[in-house]
């Protein structure tokens, strides 16, 4: 399978560093600053078509979030062509420098699941039921 993309003029290539790679390594066209505790949006200048029955999710890079607290997620849905926007936000106590080129998010495609929705009066009985958070101990 092959996916159409177009780049505004300055913008990258998302690019796999290594074959086996789930994501595509998406770049910032310019430099960015973000303070500490701060969000940013980032316009890459990407335009994916994504084909119908797929969905482009957007994945914060475990390097940004691991060492510089750098986090971002989005959802990429088929039929949108638009420059992909990215919002990043620093968790961190410092200030992190973005510069041109450098890696701020990757996008995974899978394809999607999208059932008919039943409306019901009650759900069926599970051993976890209406348990929520931390239910399942330490």
């Amino acid at each position: 399978m092959r996916i159409k993309v177009k780049l505004d003029p300055g913008a990258f290539v998302p690019e796999s560093a290594h074959t086996a790679d789930a994501g595509y390594d998406i770049r910032t066209p310019y430099n960015v600053t973000i303070n500490k505790g701060d969000s940013a949006k980032i316009d890459t200048g990407v335009h994916i078509a994504i084909p119908q029955g797929y969905v482009g999710f957007l994945k914060s890079k475990s390097g940004l979030n691991v060492k510089f607290g750098i986090t971002g997620e989005g959802v990429i849905d088929s039929g949108y062509t638009g420059s992909i926007v990215v919002k990043l936000y620093n968790n961190s106590c410092s200030t992190k420098h973005f510069y041109r080129g450098d890696k701020i998010i990757q996008i995974v495609f899978l394809p999607i699941f999208k059932p008919a929705l039943e409306i019901v009066e009650q759900l069926d009985d599970t051993e976890r039921g209406t348990k929520g958070f931390g239910s399942s101990g330490r």
